[in-house]
């Protein structure tokens, strides 16, 4: 039995002791679900004592197999009756607080993990959770608003419309699940105007060849990060997602180096960086390779046989983790090139698509090498790939 204010897990067959708005709650996991059960008191020390009697029975239920699932048993005007026998009470039945916001999210993710993949967990619910749990001033339903005001005065638009988008979802599916009434949260999302530059698809800003050649050569002659200049000119040399680029091993190269097959890519989840198949947006997708990209491959490779060998491998032999990559070794090389103004490590793709468009390649073929639609490259490439000149008339 645990006894603690908020927040962590109950194994089976242990039972938490929480403080939900004011009221203390047991909390523990059965048959598969995790069970919410309110013992109606206050905070207080001989409370907390009651509850932790009620939490040990419970245990033992559980352990001897005696658990009544109707939870019926563990009513508190049971444990009423129990610790104070010579004593009649009265008791007004308490009525069921309403989950706080926190609540409904581990039990909205609970829901949702089996069909998540591990970067949705890691990117969206755990971030929410760490938003709701640690950031927001205040978590229940009847303050909506008030969090609406809060995301929107401490966080970006685009983060506060995200996180408010999500917060609808979990309350919607909490409806359905008849945990709350109504929706708080319903519309609030839509009022917030996203800045066109805020934008992911307005995010485009490549660098020059004289640029991309520059940055890698940078790399190469620091003694400090030129471990990953391999990997940015292979990022400057295929437009890949970078993500893609880490999940590489040299089973996807094709023995003569004419090729390479990407169909996996290392993200962001709840355990750490994980080796996930599939791409963005498609199962897998080939590269041809040209002599430049062959000879750098070729050179990387040396006399490794472990065709399940990272091509790309951190300095201590695990997955590249991006973000690290970015925060030191990217930002503090161009931070050293004069001339150079700072853009994310993924315009390595943008710069990469739009030499390839100003090289004359066919729209069509720059998007299967990218793993793009031929609409998108046209919407947010092809326009900005060459200069529109006004013709005499």
């Amino acid at each position: 039995m645990n006894s603690q204010p908020s927040g962590g897990k109950s194994s089976k067959g242990t039972v938490q002791i929480k403080n939900s708005n004011k009221r203390l709650q047991l909390v523990f996991r059965y048959g598969g679900k995790r069970h919410y059960l309110s013992t109606g008191f206050t905070d207080t020390l001989r409370n907390r004592k009651l509850a932790e009697m009620k939490a040990r029975q419970i245990e033992l239920d559980i352990l001897s197999g005696n658990f009544d699932t109707t939870l019926a048993k563990y009513k508190p005007e049971l444990l009423l009756s129990t610790v104070t026998p010579t004593l009649t009470p009265t008791f007004t039945p308490v009525v069921e607080a309403e989950p706080s916001l926190v609540e409904l999210w581990e039990k909205y993710t609970d829901f949702k993990r089996p069909g998540l993949s591990p970067s949705t967990l890691a990117k969206d619910f755990t971030k929410v959770f760490r938003c709701i749990n640690f950031h927001l001033p205040i978590k229940t339903l009847d303050s909506a608003v008030a969090i609406r005001d809060w995301l929107i005065a401490n966080k970006t638009p685009n983060t506060a419309k995200r996180i408010l988008t999500q917060l609808s979802a979990c309350c919607n599916w909490a409806v359905k699940s008849q945990l709350i009434k109504e929706n708080p949260f319903e519309n609030m999302a839509t009022d917030i105007k996203i800045p066109k530059a805020d934008k992911e698809d307005s995010d485009i800003n490549p660098f020059s060849r004289d640029e991309r050649d520059r940055i890698i050569e940078a790399f190469k002659n620091n003694r400090y990060y030129k471990h990953y200049a391999p990997f940015i000119e292979f990022l400057f040399m295929t437009g890949c997602r970078p993500s893609e680029a880490v999940g590489l091993q040299w089973k996807h190269i094709s023995k003569d180096f004419s090729s390479i097959r990407f169909e996996q890519a290392v993200v962001i989840s709840e355990s750490g960086l994980t080796c996930k198949k599939g791409l963005k947006t498609q199962k897998k997708r080939t590269f041809p390779v040209n002599a430049r990209l062959a000879t750098l491959l070729k050179s990387i490779k040396g006399n490794t046989v472990c065709v399940d060998a990272k091509i790309f491998p951190s300095p201590e032999g695990g997955w590249i983790d991006i973000h690290n990559l970015t925060n030191r070794g990217w930002k503090s090389i161009l931070a050293k090139l004069d001339g150079i103004e700072y853009r994310k490590l993924y315009q390595t793709r943008h710069t990469f698509i739009t030499l390839a468009l100003d090289n004359k390649m066919d729209v069509k073929d720059v998007a299967k090498l990218v793993g793009n639609s031929p609409e998108v490259i046209y919407r947010h490439y092809a326009g900005q790939s060459r200069e529109i000149v006004v013709p005499d008339f």
